[in-house]
């Protein structure tokens, strides 16, 4: 097995499919004609989750797994091979975090949104290898964020694990060229998404928790996480916001610093009061028994599309294009010449 050229048949696992963005891309591979295990705690969640994979016309497994557990995760994994015979794709896409000033986060809330966030990435990618390395191929799938590379105020637990899983995924990276395997690892990075995360993450936030403006929907993010699938590269950045995020922290770090924190406050709660019994989903699942469904609550704000993704997708084509065009303008330019002389 190589690199898969198509989704059509092929076996992809998907953590963090309950919900968000690992629901909305577990059924845009079922779109493409794959068969889908989506692995994550809720129960609810996951079989809402399933039955939409199949209504896009995929075959659907539900695996209940805490990825914070490795053994659960190689258990998880060997069901799918059990069941489907390989995994070709595997989408670490699970988490869980905290809303709050480092401050009033405990040192146990740490460790369970590292365990989850970012060791639940690790156990994923060492399972995922376990069978993709004697297969002789595969892709996995990392999913990041621009908080992988510019912290925020209020989500330090959660910004310290996408950076960790950046530079856990290019050891792994260079690991895999120096077998000259046929494994891929890639990652998309994301800007701010309308998930149900902000309604069932651990807050301490006097006001509701939002996400920084733009917002796009998790259909948005899906595609490119499927095209990264089949097209693996170094990374996928995915909208404006998520480039002007990396690019600008790398030029003008300090400055963006001190505007967080002028702004990283307001521009993270809405005006609506967090009731106190809003659920928390980091010790358990938010959607066991009710399903919350692919969005959260700012579909009115929400972005269906980027034309920085899409061209982020279709980058090869659109060289081509620019290519032919410049192309076409150099031998006109050399006929007007021509004639003039």
């Amino acid at each position: 097995m190589s690199r898969i050229e198509t989704l059509e048949g092929a076996v992809v696992v998907v953590t963090g499919a309950s919900g968000g963005v690992g629901r909305a891309a577990a059924v845009e591979f079922a779109r493409h004609g794959a068969s889908v295990a989506l692995l994550a705690r809720g129960e609810a969640g996951l079989e809402a989750a399933a039955g939409e994979v199949r209504e896009a016309g995929g075959q659907a497994l539900t695996v209940p797994v805490d990825v914070a557990d490795a053994d659960a995760v190689e258990a998880a994994a060997e069901r799918v091979v059990g069941e489907w015979g390989r995994i070709d794709v595997w989408v670490n896409c699970a988490f869980s975090s905290v809303f709050a000033e480092v401050g009033r986060i405990t040192p146990d809330e740490f460790r369970r949104t590292t365990e989850v966030s970012y060791l639940g990435f690790v156990y994923g990618t060492m399972a995922a290898l376990r069978r993709m390395r004697p297969a002789g191929g595969g892709t996995i799938v990392q999913i990041g964020s621009a908080l992988a590379y510019r912290g925020i105020p209020l989500q330090s637990a959660y910004c310290g694990a996408k950076h960790a899983i950046v530079g856990f995924t290019e050891s792994v990276r260079a690991e895999l060229m120096h077998d000259h395997s046929d494994v891929a690892i890639t990652m998309v990075h994301l800007p701010a998404m309308n998930t149900p995360q902000f309604r069932w993450l651990l807050s301490r936030l006097p006001k509701q928790a939002q996400p920084v403006p733009p917002i796009y929907q998790p259909e948005v993010a899906a595609r490119s996480i499927v095209r990264a699938a089949v097209r693996p590269r170094r990374a996928y950045w995915v909208g404006a916001s998520t480039v002007e995020t990396i690019l600008g922290n790398r030029v003008i770090p300090g400055l963006l610093d001190r505007y967080l924190g002028r702004t990283g406050f307001a521009s993270q709660q809405t005006d609506e009061p967090r009731p106190a019994d809003q659920p928390a989903n980091l010790w358990e699942p938010a959607d066991r028994e009710v399903d919350h469904g692919t969005h959260g609550p700012f579909d009115d704000r929400a972005k269906r599309t980027s034309a920085q993704a899409w061209a982020s997708r279709n980058r090869r084509a659109l060289g081509a294009v620019g290519a032919a065009l410049a192309g076409a303008a150099l031998l006109t330019a050399g006929s007007a010449a021509s004639r003039r002389r």
